[in-house]
């Protein structure tokens, strides 16, 4: 089979599509023809070795949706979803013709979507859709501010939000963006050149009820500073690449009534991941939800596909299609 195997850590460059064996099926692990698997900014992390649980050599890939060639559980055929579990760290991932998976990481899925769009939705749409969950219970008319608007994690929770009536103020570097994110959904989108502060409280005097930080670690204290009394801030993303909050003191930095939280993909897995993603795959299908695919490539073109998202040149989601 063909797959992509990184050596050791470096550029873009490291990952090279090479002929390797299909592996071995053994107890408790599923076999999977690897359809179609999304890019996330983690992967970039991990091939730049930033990742402090990964060896080399290694294929990449935290997620990846196929089809169960050969397993104890699952009947061959049967469409299915991987999500995270160190897929890509630990083990080899996704970014390849077959994959070796363990058996509590598939997600059995119905669906007649294209590859390529089933592709875009596992790790975008369940980390937005836990990442509400984390909020606790919301009522239509509150509202949301999302950092890192135009990621496809951002974006996805937007397209969650507005079916649930909440007010979204999403954020992004790049003013030519603004269109994609009012077309994903967005009621307000501001423009962040280093201060966001009196543009989001134009908006929402009080403060938003809720922010979704997927920048991290350089501003979560902000986004603190920002959230209504009594709100709550969730941090489910690195885009910054900053892992650590240096001198972070919480007495100071969360306001009293003020709630911190977060999220992890591993925290939306078995039964209740298989419910959420069944229901976001039929809300892609019938219209109610947007897959936001930025751009398809090939296997082959993994290079171009890293550089691309490194650049952060994609609005929405990047995918990798098998042929």
């Amino acid at each position: 089979m063909r797959a992509v195997v990184v050596d050791g850590p470096g550029g873009p460059e490291v990952l090279q599509v090479r002929d390797v064996p299909v592996p071995e099926v053994r107890h408790g692990w599923t076999l999977v023809r690897v359809e179609g698997f999304g890019l996330n900014r983690s992967e970039l992390m991990t091939r730049q070795g930033l990742s402090p649980n990964v060896r080399f050599p290694r294929v990449l890939g935290i997620e990846c949706v196929g089809v169960v060639v050969e397993s104890a559980r699952l009947a061959p055929g049967a469409k299915v979803a991987a999500v995270m579990g160190e897929m890509g760290r630990e083990f080899d991932g996704g970014y390849a013709e077959y994959a070796l998976l363990p058996d509590d990481l598939l997600i059995p899925v119905e669906t007649d979507l294209p590859w390529e769009v089933f592709a875009a939705l596992p790790e975008t749409y369940l980390t937005a859709w836990g990442s509400l969950a984390a909020f606790g219970p919301a009522s239509p008319g509150q509202s949301l501010l999302i950092r890192g608007g135009t990621s496809s994690v951002g974006m996805a929770t937007m397209s969650l939000a507005r079916e649930r009536g909440l007010v979204t103020v999403a954020t992004t570097r790049n003013r030519e963006k603004v269109a994609a994110l009012e077309k994903a959904g967005a009621s307000h989108v501001v423009v962040d050149g280093g201060d966001i502060g009196a543009d989001v409280r134009a908006l929402c005097p009080d403060g938003p009820d809720f922010v979704l930080d997927l920048i991290g670690a350089p501003t979560v204290p902000d986004s603190l500073r920002l959230v209504k009394r009594g709100g709550t801030v969730c941090v489910a993303g690195m885009l910054s690449g900053e892992w650590v909050i240096p001198d972070f003191q919480p007495v100071a930095a969360i306001p009293s009534g003020a709630k911190l939280t977060a999220f992890q993909s591993n925290d939306i897995r078995g039964a209740s991941g298989g419910e959420a993603l069944q229901a976001i795959v039929d809300g892609v299908a019938s219209g109610v939800y947007q897959p936001n695919l930025d751009r398809v490539f090939r296997l082959e073109q993994i290079v171009e596909a890293h550089a691309y998202m490194e650049a952060n040149q994609a609005t929405g989601k990047v995918v990798v299609r098998n042929d």
